[in-house]
């Protein structure tokens, strides 16, 4: 199954809205990314998803407190033709908080989320809160704000990934870390007693043997010098329906001042995702790290 292509080109931008359909093809093209910032002293998170339709590319932002309830959100619908560059107000901490964006030459691979060519930007008290993409000095000069001395940290990723056999995908451990080659190989269609195996930059570092057996469970390898633990469920793949999928976490528990030294997390159960029960609480709640999340789908 192949990614949705854009009817109106690469550079067409447009949002649509990923809870509106439960299917596989919809959830497929969504990328969730989560940053912890400050805004006026106070810990926060900001959520970018990153979406991709029949219409084109889209995303909204959100922002939730340190105890991960929902301040406010915003659907930024940037539709084909018009509004490829603009700015929305939300109010949150009873301040007004501004996100500016603009994808008119926006470069995107086969995902949704924008390779280059674009930037999107969180402005609080004229303060650049969270910047992404590559045209800094075009969000400067556009928001008219001023860098930010504690800067946003990437703490979590949620992504979809397809396949038969094999699902390859790139991933990071930590927030400015480096960019690794992921494959997770599974094959359950054919095999009688199939194996799970995870190559990262093409060496084997884990591999699951009676996966019948073992169709969930975690393991713990080293990377760039600090533990990851891997996290996977297979169960769907296994016993459940030709459309089901698995999931599989990389996750990083580092100390908080690692993290960030000027502003500690309260809780460190603010990445609790909603699917993230089908795994140890114990586990997760052991301190805050880097989470990256895969979706994997079945294309059968």
């Amino acid at each position: 199954m192949k990614d949705f292509p854009s009817c109106f080109g690469e550079n067409a931008v447009q949002v649509s809205d990923s809870s509106s359909s439960n299917s596989s093809k919809t959830a497929q093209n969504m990328v969730i990314c989560v940053y912890q910032c400050s805004i006026r002293g106070r810990s926060c998170l900001i959520t970018i998803t990153w979406s991709k339709s029949l219409m084109g590319q889209g995303f909204s932002v959100g922002i939730d407190d340190s105890s991960n309830q929902c301040l406010c959100k915003v659907d930024i619908k940037p539709w084909v033709f018009s509004k490829r560059k603009g700015c929305k107000s939300l109010e949150a901490y009873c301040c007004k908080i501004d996100v500016y964006w603009d994808l008119s030459s926006a470069r995107f691979g086969v995902g949704p989320e924008p390779l280059e060519g674009f930037f999107v930007g969180v402005v609080v008290d004229k303060q650049m809160v969270l910047l992404l993409g590559d045209l800094r000095k075009e969000a400067f000069k556009k928001s008219n704000a001023v860098p930010l001395p504690l800067k946003a940290v990437f703490v979590a990723k949620k992504e979809h990934v397809f396949g038969k056999k094999f699902f390859g995908n790139k991933v990071v451990f930590c927030d400015n870390g480096k960019i690794h080659d992921l494959v997770i190989e599974c094959d359950t269609s054919t095999a009688k007693d199939p194996c799970l195996i995870i190559r990262l930059d093409s060496k084997t570092v884990m591999q699951v043997k009676r996966l019948k057996w073992k169709f969930r469970g975690n393991y713990t390898i080293l990377v760039d010098g600090f533990e990851v633990e891997i996290y996977w469920d297979v169960y769907n793949w296994l016993f459940g329906t030709s459309f089901g999928n698995a999931v599989f976490m990389f996750r990083t528990c580092l100390s908080h001042d690692k993290i960030w030294n000027a502003q500690p997390v309260s809780d460190a159960n603010v990445l609790q995702w909603s699917f993230s029960q089908r795994f140890s609480e114990s586990k997760l709640q052991q301190g805050l790290g880097f989470s990256h999340v895969l979706y994997a789908w079945k294309n059968e």
